[in-house]
C-alpha cells in the first residue's frame, strides 16, 4: 500500500471513530461542556470545518491557512443542533477526500504551504492526520464523559483483549485495515 494511500486510510478511520462517538451522544450532550469556556463536541467540529476547508480548499497549489478563515470564531458556539454538526462534520471530511482524490504518489514530494511554511505534500498530511487525530481523540473523551455506563466501546472493551485476540489470532494471516481493526 501506498503512503498516500496509507494516510488515506487513517483519515478515514479517524472520521469513523469520531462518527461513532457522536452517534452515542444525545442532542443536548453533543453541545454540553464539561466546565465553563471548554470546548464542546459541537465546538470541535466546528473548529474541525473551518481547519479542513481551509486546509484543503485549492490543495495543494494555495497556501492552507485562507485570509477569509476566522480560526477565533470556530471556538464559538454556532452548531447548535445535530443536523448542522453533522453537515460541517460531512462537508469538511468531503473537502479533505476530494482533495486527496487527484494526488498521485509521485506527488508526495512537491511543496505546499500552511502559513506560508512550505512543507512537502507527504508533511502537509501528516501534520492534519495528527491534527485531526488529536480532536478526534477529544470527541472520544467527551462522549465517553457525558454517555457515562451506556457507553459502547469503539476498540476492544475493557476485559476483551483475550477474547478478541482468540478470534483474531485463528484462522489466516490478514492485511491489517484501519476501519475493520482495533487499537
Amino acid at each position: 500500500m501506498s503512503r498516500l494511500a496509507s494516510q488515506i486510510k487513517l483519515f478515514r478511520y479517524y472520521k469513523s471513530l469520531g462518527e461513532g462517538a457522536i452517534a452515542q451522544m444525545s442532542d443536548e450532550q453533543l453541545t454540553a461542556s464539561i466546565y465553563e469556556g471548554d470546548n464542546s463536541v459541537a465546538v470541535i467540529i466546528g473548529h474541525l470545518h473551518g481547519n479542513m476547508l481551509s486546509r484543503w480548499t485549492g490543495f495543494p497549489e494555495e497556501d492552507g491557512e485562507k485570509e477569509w478563515r476566522m480560526r477565533d470564531g470556530e471556538f464559538e458556539r454556532k452548531l447548535t443542533t445535530r443536523s448542522a454538526m453533522l453537515e460541517a462534520w460531512n462537508s469538511g471530511w468531503q473537502c479533505l477526500f476530494d482533495a486527496l482524490a487527484p494526488l498521485k504518489d509521485e506527488d508526495m514530494q512537491r511543496i505546499t504551504y500552511i502559513r506560508s511554511q512550505g512543507h512537502t505534500i507527504a508533511e502537509a498530511i501528516a501534520r492534519q492526520v495528527a491534527h485531526y487525530a488529536y480532536h478526534v481523540g477529544q470527541i472520544v473523551v467527551l462522549a465517553r464523559y457525558h454517555v457515562g455506563a451506556d457507553w459502547k466501546s469503539l476498540s476492544i472493551p475493557r476485559g476483551g483483549s483475550a477474547t478478541y485476540n482468540e478470534a483474531r489470532m485463528s484462522g489466516h494471516r490478514q492485511i491489517k485495515h484501519f476501519t475493520d481493526d482495533r487499537e
